[in-house]
């Protein structure tokens, strides 16, 4: 009975999609949310965010489900989660972890050599009042979110010099993605599309029957995850429009942000 309950999965970006871009707020999700858990479907966050900012969140919504971080670099599945077995997965503190990206350290090592020449800003040099100018967030969560294990975000001062830019980060096994705010440096085999294809890849061997995915996003780095779904749905953004891509199947919302989000989940769930 669990199989047949739990085929359905959820796949969905924060940023401007489960939580609004300008403050956000998640209040407006929690209807699709109570929906989601009431059916025992797995709703993974699949997110440019840390594992810290993931887990606060969890912490908030007082959930305990899967998550996706730092664009596709790793997947986290909690010890114990509906009591189904991962043991065949690494293991890492109170998780099964399946790890797509590079370590933070390598990622770091190219962008120290490069970033005075391409003027490139990066969490890492950034305080955390400058990171709170850049992206709105409040003291703790930027605090949270210079916690990182895999990927750079970063700024670019100037955008004409982004090819270069890729050319040389792709010798060193790294390639850049766009996100709401920032650019990302992230290892040459990750995406939020290999991670999801790979997560649903897990989660039918441990339920042993197909599963229909469901993923939710609003941002050029979302669309490689809505290519690798049954049902892809984008969110309006921010600014009222929504990001260009050329998948068939794919459905919008009427609303921005949450409101957009809960309403597409009571859609298709």
């Amino acid at each position: 009975m669990l199989l047949l309950i739990m085929k359905i999965i959820i796949f969905t970006d924060l940023d401007g999609t489960f939580l609004n871009h300008d403050d956000y707020s998640y209040n407006d999700s929690l209807l699709g949310v109570r929906k989601v858990l009431s059916e025992n479907i797995p709703l993974i966050f699949t997110t440019s965010k840390t594992k810290v900012e993931v887990e606060t969140l969890h912490e908030r919504l007082k959930i305990n489900e899967p998550f996706i971080i730092e664009n596709g670099a790793a997947l986290f599945i909690p010890k114990n989660y509906k009591e189904l077995d991962f043991s065949f997965l690494d293991e890492y503190e109170n998780y099964y972890i399946y790890q797509l990206g590079l370590s933070y350290e390598k990622i770091l090592e190219f962008y120290n050599k490069y970033k005075e020449e391409f003027e490139i800003l990066g969490f890492s040099d950034m305080n955390k009042w400058e990171l709170m100018k850049y992206t709105k967030l409040d003291s703790t969560i930027a605090d949270l979110a210079k916690q990182r294990d895999f990927t750079e975000p970063f700024i670019l001062k100037d955008e004409s010099k982004l090819k270069a830019l890729e050319k040389i980060a792709f010798e060193y096994g790294i390639k850049i993605t766009k996100g709401g705010r920032f650019y990302h440096l992230i290892g040459i085999n990750q995406d939020k599309g290999r991670a999801v294809s790979e997560t649903v890849k897990i989660f039918e061997k441990v339920f042993n029957t197909k599963t229909k995915t469901i993923a939710l996003g609003d941002g050029q780095n979302d669309i490689a995850m809505l290519e690798n779904v049954d049902v892809p749905i984008i969110i309006k953004n921010h600014k009222g429009g929504y990001i260009n891509c050329k998948i068939k199947n794919i459905q919008k919302s009427t609303y921005k942000g949450s409101t957009g989000w809960s309403e597409m989940v009571l859609k298709n769930v």
